[in-house]
C-alpha cells in the first residue's frame, strides 16, 4: 500500500506533491544492539539500478514541535527488480534518525525519497573479469543489491563480496552469501559458480582476520581468493568502495597505487566510491 504525501499550499491553491513517498514497514530484523534490517513497501513508479542509494526518513512529530522529518541517505538493498525495498542500518543512540528508526514496527510509516542516484553501479565501471565489493559495516548494503542482480554475473566471471567488521556478530548476511543466495531462482546457479563471500573481522578471533588495507598490502587477499598476483590487475579487476571514510579514504589510494581509476556515472572507471552517510 502506497501513499503520496503532499504539502498544503496557501490561499487554497493546489496542493504541491511532497519529494517522497509515504511507505508502510513490512518486517524489522535486529541483527545485534547496533545493526538492523527492515523492509518497506515498494511504489510502483521506483525506479533504480542496483547499488544506488535513497533518502529515507520518519514522519516529523508534531506533538513536539517537529516540522520536517529528518532525512539520511540509505543504500537500497534489494536489487533493482525486488518487489519490496530493504535497507540495513547501524544504530546510533543520540542519531537524530536511527534513534528513532531503530524503534520502528510493522505497519509504521516510513517517508522515502523519489530520486534515487549513487555512484556504486555496474554502469560506472569498465567491463573486467573481477569485481571487488568491499564494504565495511552497513556499508554491505549495497552489495546486497548488486550481489541479487543477475547484470552482476553476465558482466564479470567472478563477484567478491568483501565484508569487514569488528566483531564475528556484525556480520550479517552472512547465512545469505554462504547458502541462502545458492537457492535463489535469478542467480543461484550463476553465484554458485562465480560469488566469493569474503568476511574478516578486526577485534576478535575469526577464519580471517585484518583490515582491507593489510589484507592487500601483504598479498594475503590475493593468495585467499587463489589468484596468482599480489597486487590488483588494472586490466582484470574492478572495485567498488562503500563503508567507513576512513577505510575508502586508504583502499583508494591502494587501488590508485595499483593502477585503477575512478570513474563515475558519466565517466566509467576501474573503481566507485560512494559518500553518503546514515545517523
Amino acid at each position: 500500500m502506497t501513499a503520496t504525501a503532499t504539502a498544503a499550499a496557501p490561499n487554497g491553491a493546489p496542493a504541491k506533491e511532497a519529494p517522497f513517498h509515504v511507505e508502510k514497514v513490512l518486517w524489522v530484523k535486529h541483527w545485534t544492539d547496533r545493526l538492523f534490517s527492515f523492509g518497506i513497501t515498494r511504489p510502483a513508479s521506483l525506479r533504480f539500478r542496483s547499488g544506488e542509494f535513497v533518502m529515507i526518513g520518519l514522519p516529523p512529530r508534531e506533538a513536539l514541535g517537529e516540522k520536517k522529518p529528518i532525512l539520511r541517505a540509505y543504500s537500497v538493498a534489494s536489487p533493482h527488480f525486488a518487489e519490496e525495498l530493504e535497507f540495513f542500518s547501524i544504530k546510533v543512540p543520540d542519531g537524530p534518525l536511527t534513534s528513532r528508526l531503530q524503534l520502528i514496527q510493522p505497519g509504521d510509516e516510513i517517508l522515502l525519497g523519489k530520486k534515487p542516484t549513487g555512484t556504486l553501479v555496474l554502469d560506472a565501471v569498465r567491463p573486467g573479469k573481477r569485481l571487488f565489493l568491499f564494504g565495511t559495516g552497513t556499508g554491505l548494503a549495497p552489495w546486497l543489491s548488486v550481489a541479487r542482480d543477475p547484470d552482476a554475473y553476465s558482466r564479470f566471471e567472478r563477484v567478491i563480496v568483501a565484508h569487514g567488521v569488528r566483531e564475528v556478530k556484525e556480520l550479517a548476511y552472512r547465512d545469505l552469501f554462504t547458502h541462502d543466495i545458492f537457492d535463489d531462482p535469478l542467480v543461484g546457479d550463476e553465484a554458485r559458480a562465480q560469488l566469493t563471500y569474503y568476511p574478516t573481522v578486526t577485534r576478535e578471533p575469526f577464519e580471517r582476520q585484518g583490515r582491507f588495507t593489510d589484507l592487500i598490502e601483504s598479498g594475503k587477499l590475493f593468495k585467499d581468493l587463489g589468484l596468482d598476483q599480489t597486487t590488483f590487475d588494472p586490466e582484470n579487476d574492478r572495485a567498488m568502495l562503500c563503508g567507513s571514510m576512513a577505510m575508502i579514504k586508504d583502499t583508494a589510494a591502494l587501488l590508485e597505487a595499483h593502477g585503477l581509476k575512478e570513474g563515475s556515472n558519466a565517466d566509467p572507471g576501474d573503481f566507485v566510491i560512494e559518500r553518503a552517510f546514515v545517523g
